[in-house]
């Protein structure tokens, strides 16, 4: 699986003309329905206004990306036997190692009349660390079926890589701001003389008489006609400079305490003297600096360059995350396809590291994105529609079967330039979820709360399993809900053999495995199976008759190797998500001894990777 190294992002952002190869058109290129403005960092400034404005006046925001990636190999996807911890854990793997390149953000409101009004963005992504700290990681995967597939999409890598727009997640913001040198003001709480001690009162003297002593030195009336070597002579013996067009004196310190201790000197005896911190690299303050002004208006006026300066830093230190805080500010319901990988991808990317247990996940997620809805949640309460997890096969199978009709308005107009075929998957769940609401019934002129039921449901990727205790029975397809210990993962068999082969040589390897009923068997990759027994104790029993290889010396002969659900959930959690699950097993295999997971699971076979029809 090939990745960024440094090497190559050097490569990249030096070679660009040699990605032509991913520029070409393929022979038909299709059509867009709809205008998309496209967002890079040359028209962001002028587009958050306006994606502002959108999101506040929208009821809904849907949100689709592309990733450079999403899973290595079959089994990595999230599948019908993941409980709802081991779906997370994949998730978290495949945020923490590849990388998003477009982000389709589409505010949207529906109305009585059925007409659905969409402002729909999509943003070109890079992560690039323009403000030289080490932010963010420039190590990412790639899988080239995921780029090719962009490829064919009239994807611009060249645009992307040189115009992308980069961002920092709020974690890495709070640990780039105390490594960026960039004075701020601070309030600190001001203590009674008496609290000071003896070594505090002598270091508040001392500073006080070199800083009016300074101040007299800057307001002479005679500076002025000095010449420029006498002045600089003066500023060089008093430690003095200048910052911007005023007179700043900065003050060494050697604690937090010393400070604070200059920032009451300062407040207190000098009306017009603005006191700034000067961050360390490593943290914590380098000095103070001073700065003189020259009346209470300029005072006031030098605290509001002050503020200014500051947040232009902020945004620039942001990027693209300002787009996700106004989504989060907005409190609106936020519509996602496959909501648990991507918003995995979001949480990692713009909020902080990833939590390690899904309970975690989902506290910390709900603070940022109180609503969050699945489009897959209310697919399923259409019957033969869980079948479909394509958007546009899901909306072409609603407009046979169902009069649904919607009238999208996008009131933004798109240059032939910017009018690309990217970003329309936003507008596709925007336009999918106003299908289903219409079909369902689930009005939302009142707000959020009539949704309520089909809210923070997390579905597990596409096989269609929603969070413990949900009531799916209206399915169609309804899948057995068993328990994981029922789950037994097989490998060592040779390799070929389908399904059905590996399910009767079980059968003929022993009597308590002949009825047909009692198990069932499916791939789960080209080396290994799983077998769900729907007869309790069955499982334990088998384990540790391979283990023995005394009750099933034929299996054992041929090399049978097996593993509870606990191998398979420390696989996951130890992140050994190898090519083959089967070595991952094996290589868990000593870890195993600790407490099962109580919990249980959807089985489908229908929604089983099957080998035999590939």
């Amino acid at each position: 699986m090939p990745s960024f190294p440094m090497v190559w992002r050097r490569f990249l952002c030096t070679q660009t003309s040699n990605f032509s190869f991913f520029n070409q058109k393929p022979a038909a290129v299709r059509r867009p329905q709809w205008p998309i403005k496209q967002v890079t960092k040359s028209n962001f400034v002028d587009s958050l206004d306006e994606i502002k404005n959108h999101i506040s006046e929208s009821d809904f925001v849907a949100v689709s990306l592309k990733n450079t990636g999403s899973y290595s190999s079959p089994w990595h996807r999230i599948l019908p036997f993941d409980t709802a911890e081991t779906a997370y854990l994949k998730a978290k793997y495949a945020a923490e190692r590849f990388q998003i390149l477009q982000f389709a953000v589409c505010p949207f409101s529906i109305r009585a009349s059925n007409k659905l009004t969409a402002h729909p963005f999509n943003f070109h992504l890079f992560p690039r660390d323009e403000l030289k700290t080490g932010m963010p990681c420039y190590s990412f995967s790639c899988q080239p079926s995921y780029l090719a597939s962009m490829a064919r999409d009239d994807f611009d890598f060249n645009l992307c890589i040189n115009d992308g727009i980069s961002y920092l997640s709020r974690a890495q913001e709070s640990a780039a701001k105390i490594q960026i040198e960039n004075p701020v003001s601070n309030d600190y709480v001001t203590q009674s003389p008496s609290s000071r001690s003896v070594a505090d009162n002598v270091f508040v003297e001392r500073i006080k008489s070199k800083v009016g002593h300074w101040i007299s030195a800057c307001t002479r009336s005679d500076t002025r006609t000095d010449d420029a070597l006498v002045n600089s002579l003066r500023k060089l013996i008093l430690g003095g400079e200048d910052y911007g067009s005023r007179p700043s004196l900065n003050i060494d310190v050697c604690s937090e305490r010393q400070v604070q201790l200059v920032f009451e000197m300062v407040k207190s005896q000098y009306e017009n003297v603005v006191p700034l911190t000067i961050p360390a690299k490593g943290g914590g303050t380098q000095s103070v600096r001073v700065v003189l002004t020259s009346s209470k208006e300029d005072r006031d006026l030098f605290k509001t360059e002050l503020q200014d300066i500051e947040e232009e830093q902020s945004k620039r230190i942001r990027g693209f995350r300002e787009v996700i805080d106004l989504i989060s500010a907005s409190r609106k319901p936020v519509i996602a396809h496959n909501s648990l990988n991507d918003f995995a991808f979001i949480y990692s990317k713009f909020l902080s590291p990833l939590p390690s247990t899904m309970d975690e996940f989902r506290s910390s997620l709900h603070s940022a994105f109180p609503d969050v809805l699945d489009i897959n949640h209310l697919m399923k309460e259409v019957g033969p529609l869980s079948k479909y997890n394509n958007l546009p096969s899901a909306i072409s199978y609603l407009k046979r079967n169902f009069f649904a009709p919607i009238e999208i308005e996008i009131p933004q107009k798109a240059s032939i330039e910017e009018n690309k075929n990217h970003g329309h998957d936003a507008v596709r769940i925007s336009e999918l979820f106003a299908k289903l609401c219409s079909i369902l019934k689930i009005t939302h002129d009142n707000g959020p709360s009539s949704l309520k039921r089909h809210l923070n449901v997390f579905n597990q990727g596409s096989n269609g399993f929603l969070d413990e205790g949900d009531d799916i029975s209206i399915w169609t397809h309804n899948p057995k809900k068993i328990s994981i210990d029922n789950l037994v993962f097989i490998w060592g068999f040779r390799g070929g053999i389908s399904a059905g082969k590996l399910k009767n040589l079980l059968c003929n390897s022993h009597e308590r495995l002949s009825e047909d009923d009692l198990f069932d068997v499916r791939l789960v990759d080209k080396n290994c199976a799983v077998v769900v027994f729907w007869k309790s104790g069955l499982s334990e029993w088998f384990l540790a008759a391979i283990d023995s290889g005394e009750e099933l010396r034929e299996l054992a002969a041929e090399g049978f190797m097996g593993a509870g659900y606990e191998a398979y959930r420390r696989v996951c959690k130890f992140e050994v998500l190898g090519a083959d699950l089967a070595d991952s097993l094996a290589e868990c295999r000593v870890l195993e001894g600790g407490e099962v997971e109580s919990d249980e699971v959807y089985w489908n076979s229908e929604l089983m990777i099957n080998f035999d029809d590939l």
